[in-house]
């Protein structure tokens, strides 16, 4: 069951997409954050996230420095984070599995790709330590 989403991107379209494709969740609370930094604060607030959707290229904090932060606190290693970027190269993937991300999706993607692997993080199945490539 997932409950709480934190989105973490720079694009306000983004967000528009990731709450279609959260919408499946009924009564799935959504905070937005626009980088890093902005994330941090939420959590330092509400630690209490199933997921967290992460891109990588953002302004003020990026995404390999907020997972970098994120991996040094025990409180915040527990939520899974599904990195999507349109950043596809292999080092960039092996990197944010490396720091702990759930999953790795390059930008394009459908959003039933995205929907099937929140599902795997709402199943609480273990890592995916893969990434999805589909443009």
């Amino acid at each position: 069951m997932l409950k709480k989403v934190l989105i973490v991107d720079d694009s306000q379209l983004i967000h528009s997409m990731y709450r279609l494709v959260l919408g499946r969740y009924k009564g799935c609370g959504i905070s937005d954050a626009m980088n890093g930094l902005e994330a941090l604060d939420i959590l330092s607030r509400d630690s209490d996230f199933d997921l967290i959707l992460l891109d990588i290229n953002m302004p003020v904090m990026n995404g390999v420095q907020f997972m970098e932060k994120l991996k040094k606190d025990n409180l915040y290693r527990r939520i899974p984070i599904i990195v999507i970027s349109t950043e596809g190269r292999e080092e960039d993937t092996l990197r944010a599995l490396k720091l702990g991300a759930w999953g790795y999706v390059v930008k394009p993607f459908k959003p039933d790709l995205l929907y099937d692997m929140i599902e795997k993080v709402a199943a609480k199945k273990p890592p995916f330590l893969s990434a999805i490539r589909t443009a």
